[in-house]
């Protein structure tokens, strides 16, 4: 079986999709200094969590908006253009001094991105062969996002060895310059057709729409809440954590966050196997359960080696919940129709960082660290819990169902072999014009 880099268009979108991480990467660390620079010591941290929060603005509320505007354009076209808007948009955060100016910038990058990510993922099933070669590609691009997480601050502190902070943004749009030459070599498959009939609020509804109305996608968004829920305090107070009860962040947060970041890798490459022995739902529910689990562990009394275990488990547990959500919404629409589900899910799943992010950090400080982490695991596994009766285990893709008030020569019929005077059949199952509501399957 070959592996997904052995495709050469998937090696190009892949590389595009390693500097468009790190530029990213890199922007993260520049506005995080510019905040430092325009806020101050006593506004810093304020000035970035207002940027902060305009990305999960953008991307919650503009992601279906954006999808819906580019349908029926050239996938290739429209993200080439989305890099060299995103690529401009960085040259000129170089000379911002006001908050207005950083922040204008900065929610024009967002909303680029937040049109970008959803067609990046709706292309990756279009290009590779077959259902495990897909995932082997997820695994990829789950370790691609935590080595960016872990080697983008390292790569920003070489380049602040030799030149001012404000040129990050510079190093950043160079990365882009990669990611748009990678997709200008990609050769990419057709694009499929897209419905434009009805109004363009209903069509940017229809991800939505086939979201909330296919039970394993519901499913799939309260495993990712309830991951997020708990994932959020490793994410906001790990740098708190290693200063109050460590005594050195500088020394310790780095390495916590290295463990956290091998930990993930390491989920990440072990999925594709898992999945395919126990599916994606049994995979995902069970990293969820893991983390709230170690989630408890924080009241132990940990030595340093037992906190980088269980940072590497925070790790793993969260690769096991995101690495195969991709499989879950290609297995969920029909190609044509899932782009706008993946922008569906990008919107939804940033919605529940938007509550998580605030909710670990108020917490820890109401009521303390560890019972903060404690109360969030609780929360995790309750919804986990919810998931599993939304999602049940008897979920299967193809449906057996019937058709009574179609014509018998109608196509649909005819390309699925219906029988009997309600015409029976079984297919893989979508929300769409035919089938608008999740039915109980029939026998056929």
């Amino acid at each position: 079986m070959k592996g997904p880099l052995s495709y050469a268009v998937f090696r190009a979108v892949f590389a595009s999709q390693v500097f468009s991480l790190l530029g990213i990467g890199l922007l993260t660390v520049a506005l995080s200094l510019s905040a430092y620079s325009i806020g101050g010591k006593e506004a810093g941290g304020q000035v970035l969590g207002f940027l902060l929060a305009l990305k999960m603005v953008a991307y919650v509320v503009l992601a279906p908006l954006a999808e819906t505007a580019l349908a029926g354009r050239s996938r290739k076209s429209v993200m080439v253009l989305l890099d060299v808007g995103r690529m401009l948009l960085l040259l000129p955060m170089v000379f911002a001094t006001e908050i207005w100016q950083i922040a204008a910038l900065a929610f024009a990058f967002f909303a680029l991105s937040s049109a970008f990510t959803p067609l990046f993922q709706s292309v990756i099933p279009d290009i590779l062969p077959d259902e495990d070669t897909y995932s082997r590609a997820l695994a990829y691009s789950r370790v691609a996002y935590t080595l960016e997480a872990v080697l983008s601050p390292v790569v920003a502190a070489m380049v602040l060895r030799v030149v001012a902070s404000e040129s990050l943004f510079l190093f950043a749009a160079f990365s882009f310059v990669g990611s748009i030459t990678a997709l200008v070599i990609a050769r990419f498959p057709g694009d499929h057709v897209s419905d434009k009939r009805g109004s363009f609020l209903k069509r940017a509804a229809k991800g939505m729409n086939i979201y909330v109305r296919t039970p394993r996608l519901r499913g799939l968004f309260l495993i990712n809440l309830a991951l997020s829920l708990a994932m959020a305090w490793v994410l906001v107070n790990t740098a708190v954590y290693a200063g109050n009860r460590l005594g050195d962040p500088d020394y310790y947060y780095p390495i916590l966050m290295a463990s956290y970041g091998i930990g993930a890798a390491l989920g990440a490459v072990l999925v594709p196997k898992m999945v395919r022995v126990a599916g994606e739902r049994r995979v995902m529910m069970s990293g969820a359960w893991i983390f709230a689990a170690l989630g408890g562990m924080i009241l132990l009394p940990l030595a340093i080696s037992g906190l980088l275990a269980l940072w590497a488990g925070f790790g793993f547990a969260s690769s096991l919940v995101l690495t195969p959500g991709g499989l879950v919404i290609a297995r969920s629409a029909a190609a044509g129709d899932r782009a706008s589900v993946f922008a569906a899910q990008f919107s939804l799943s940033h919605a529940g960082w938007l509550v998580a992010y605030p909710l670990a950090g108020w917490m820890s400080v109401w009521i303390g660290l560890e019972t903060a982490l404690v109360t969030l695991s609780a929360l995790c596994a309750m919804t986990v819990f919810v998931a599993t009766r939304v999602w049940k285990a008897s979920d299967t893709a193809e449906l057996a169902h019937s058709h009574p008030e179609l014509a018998p020569d109608h196509p649909h019929l005819k390309e699925c072999h219906a029988v009997g005077p309600d015409n029976k059949h079984v297919h893989v199952f979508h929300i769409d014009a035919l089938h608008p509501n999740w039915i109980k399957p029939c026998v056929a």
